[in-house]
């Protein structure tokens, strides 16, 4: 355990971040599922808007760092092309 108060105050910030950015995360994940069971279940118009409100959660998470630049071109690539591939069909 930390003695110093410096050290004891890093702790608890990082303890707040952690949870903080977790929530966050999780928060993606949702919106994710969200897009994917809209696509499963044909409604595409639910699918567009939910797509809109992921990659929103998703950029702004790139914003403050709380996931890489890449991961988020990465899944809003995979997001939009799932969509528009089930459109195609």
């Amino acid at each position: 355990m930390a003695n110093k108060q410096a050290a004891l105050k890093a702790r608890r910030q990082t303890i707040k971040r952690t949870a903080q950015n977790s929530a966050v995360k999780l928060s993606i994940k949702q919106h994710v599922k969200v897009v994917r069971k809209a696509i499963e279940a044909k409604d595409y118009a639910k699918a567009e808007e939910a797509l809109k409100a992921a990659i929103k959660i998703i950029d702004k998470a790139g914003q403050n760092k709380i996931i890489k630049k890449n991961t988020v071109a990465r899944k809003k690539s995979r997001l939009v092309r799932a969509v528009n591939a089930a459109k195609k069909k």
